[in-house]
């Protein structure tokens, strides 16, 4: 028995046959998809490196079964940034150097958006640290990381207020 499910994947409308309505979202991404900026790290959704953002809330790919997401709207790390253009969010983890392995980058990346989004980005590091508590760097790059979401947070909060404006 197939089961047809309809996503919008970083802004493209897709229709996916399932054949087993286990399948995780992250392993639709990676194995159907080709969408391997998502990392599959422990697959228990301890780790954070599956991050993605499902209708504008950060999940656990890993834990997210398809099937129970007809209609939504996924945005992974490939559709972040704008063409050439990066998104705030990795203009700064380039900048205050979040990252050294990588393998959490992309995870790190999409939750720092979702926190923001969330407007939980405050200024406080303590803070942030804490809501992003639920993604693991294993290199210990966290200082950078919290410097990376505080500083993307100012320049998408002055960016948003000069198209208020």
């Amino acid at each position: 028995m197939s089961l047809s499910i309809s996503l919008t994947i970083n802004g493209q409308p897709r229709t996916i046959a399932l054949d087993d309505p286990r399948v995780t979202l992250l392993d639709l991404l990676r194995e159907r998809l080709d969408l391997t900026g998502t990392k599959k790290g422990c697959d228990r959704g301890q780790c954070g490196a599956c991050t993605v953002l499902v209708d504008g809330r950060r999940i656990n790919s890993c834990l997210s079964l398809v099937a129970s997401l007809d209609g939504a709207d996924v945005q992974t790390i490939e559709g972040l940034a704008d063409g050439d253009a990066l998104h705030p969010v990795q203009a700064a983890f380039i900048e205050a150097d979040g990252f050294q392995c990588g393998y959490c980058t992309p995870g790190q990346i999409m939750s720092a958006v979702g926190l923001i989004k969330e407007g939980h980005a405050s200024g406080d590091p303590e803070r942030v640290r804490e809501l992003m508590s639920g993604n693991i760097c294993r290199c210990g790059a966290y200082q950078g990381i919290t410097e990376a979401v505080l500083e993307a947070q100012k320049v998408m909060a002055d960016k948003k207020g000069r198209n208020a404006a």
